[in-house]
């Protein structure tokens, strides 16, 4: 299928903002960083899912009828996907409220979960409704049977590692250039790159590997035969055979993956392994783990559309 950029940029950078929201939220509920840390980290999160989500108005015919959207929540992964994550806006801000005297006093400890019911409440809200969000992201795709490639098991875990790996990486730089102890967010760093790496690899192998559950008989009311094709079915192209007939070169395929594995695999692990060994290079490796675990989650969302196929194509 043919990459749009504006979906692109929303699914990398709603995903890095929710990813780091949850964490923020698991931060406040364990106090495992400075309140005037996380405090800091907060508009950071709602600037990328704010962005993100904006970019995905870029990708629709009539932007302005965007809220007609949230009406179909019962049945549509998009309007549920609308509903949450205009749902965490709220706990979102309640959390910076509940930090906010614990960063003006500046308390070295994050207090607010012992100390304030809405600090508890809005944490574990915003940790819900950034899940909530990513799951719905993903399943707008996972749900969608024209497309073998996103009907596999692992596209889920892979969105949800994906932003975990990105608001990690996130969180352990703010920690590390907030003059915290970022040692429990690099180990998270560790732990969440080769995961997600070895998930992304075995996925990879098996769209590479399964074949088109329907064939081009099947295609034109012909099942059990194998027509042959002499002209194409229009003079010119149309919308289907530009969106959904787009076709990645195998060798290009290959270099991306290989450039994506890098960026969001071995350049956050290595990272995550030097803040661990040298804590005083932390301040460094760490953002750098951040700045690579975006581009790569870029470049694996582009091969994602990409490399997706619709069983449309097998008419055309």
């Amino acid at each position: 299928m043919h990459p749009a950029f504006s979906v692109i940029l929303f699914s990398t950078l709603s995903g890095a903002g929710y990813g780091l929201l949850a964490l923020i939220a698991l931060a406040v509920l364990g106090e495992a960083a400075p309140a005037r840390v996380l405090l800091a980290l907060l508009p950071l999160a709602l600037v990328l899912i704010t962005v993100g989500l904006l970019s995905s108005l870029w990708h629709l015919g009539k932007p302005q009828r965007a809220w007609r959207a949230f009406s179909q929540w019962r049945t549509s992964w998009l309007s549920r996907e609308g509903v949450c994550a205009v749902a965490t806006y709220v706990p979102a801000f309640a959390l910076a409220a509940a930090l906010l005297p614990q960063a003006i006093a500046g308390d070295a400890s994050t207090t607010v979960a012992r100390g304030s019911a809405l600090g508890i409440a809005s944490a574990v809200l915003a940790l819900l409704g950034a899940i909530a969000t990513v799951v719905c992201t993903a399943m707008i795709y996972a749900s969608l049977k024209p497309v073998p490639a996103w009907r596999h098991r692992a596209v889920l875990p892979v969105y949800l590692l994906l932003a975990l790996l990105c608001g990690a990486a996130l969180i352990a730089s703010g920690v590390a250039i907030g003059g915290g102890d970022a040692r429990g967010w690099a180990a998270l760093l560790v732990i969440a790159a080769p995961v997600a790496l070895a998930l992304k690899h075995g996925y990879w192998r098996a769209i590479d590997a399964a074949p088109l559950p329907l064939t081009r008989g099947d295609a034109i009311g012909l099942p059990g035969r194998d027509p042959s094709v002499f002209e194409r079915p229009h003079t010119q192209d149309n919308y289907l055979t530009r969106e959904m007939g787009f076709v990645l070169a195998r060798k290009h395929a290959q270099r991306l993956r290989a450039i994506a594995r890098v960026l969001f695999g071995a350049v956050p692990l290595i990272a995550a392994i030097i803040a661990l060994l040298l804590p005083a290079a932390a301040v460094i490796a760490l953002p750098l783990a951040a700045v690579s675990a975006l581009l790569g989650t870029f470049v694996e969302r582009w091969l994602f559309f990409a490399q997706a196929r619709h069983l449309v194509t097998l008419y055309y």
